[in-house]
Parts: C-alpha cells; sequence; structure tokens
C-alpha cells in the first residue's frame, strides 16, 4: 500500500521538477529540458503532458510556457508539502 503513494510521490516530484524548468527557462522544448533535467524525453514528454492536462503549462511555438496557475502553485507550495508532512506525521505509531 504504501509503496503506491511513494510510487506516486516520486512521479509528483518529477512533473513539478518539470514545471520549475519550465519556469525558469520558458519558453523551452522537450529536448532542452531532457538535457536540462538529465532525464528521458519520453519522461519528460510525459510530465508536460500532465501538466498541459492540468492547466500549469501551455504549449507555444517556441516551447512551453507556465501559466498563472503554477505561479499560484509555487505561491503555496512549501505551506502545501508542510500540511502533508504533518498528515503522514500524525500516521507514524507511537509507544
Amino acid at each position: 500500500m504504501l509503496e503506491k503513494m511513494k510510487d506516486e510521490i516520486e512521479l509528483v516530484s518529477r512533473h513539478l521538477e518539470v514545471a520549475r524548468a519550465v519556469a525558469d527557462h520558458q519558453p523551452i522544448g522537450i529536448m532542452k529540458l531532457s538535457e536540462l533535467l538529465d532525464l528521458p524525453s519520453h519522461r519528460i514528454r510525459y510530465s508536460l503532458h500532465v501538466l498541459e492536462q492540468l492547466g500549469y503549462i501551455r504549449a507555444s511555438p517556441d516551447g512551453a510556457v507556465v501559466t498563472a496557475r503554477t505561479v499560484e502553485l509555487f505561491a503555496h507550495l512549501n505551506d502545501d508539502l508542510d500540511e502533508l508532512v504533518r498528515l503522514l506525521e500524525g500516521m507514524k505509531r507511537t509507544g
């Protein structure tokens, strides 16, 4: 059960890494992202697809660019992650 959750967290981590790279280097294409992040292009392509479906990036003639939704995500990211950590901490057995 927890292995599946770990896999999902790792996938979300990659999506966030791709979103950060797009925000920092926009507009940017798949090959440049692949080189920059040292990830295979098929993984970059999948993350871009997911991010686009969720409205965090959009395609442009020159490559991917972030949307206002990404700016909002990053503005609250640390607080949202802290909340998740608190939830996980609460799941630990004590005693």
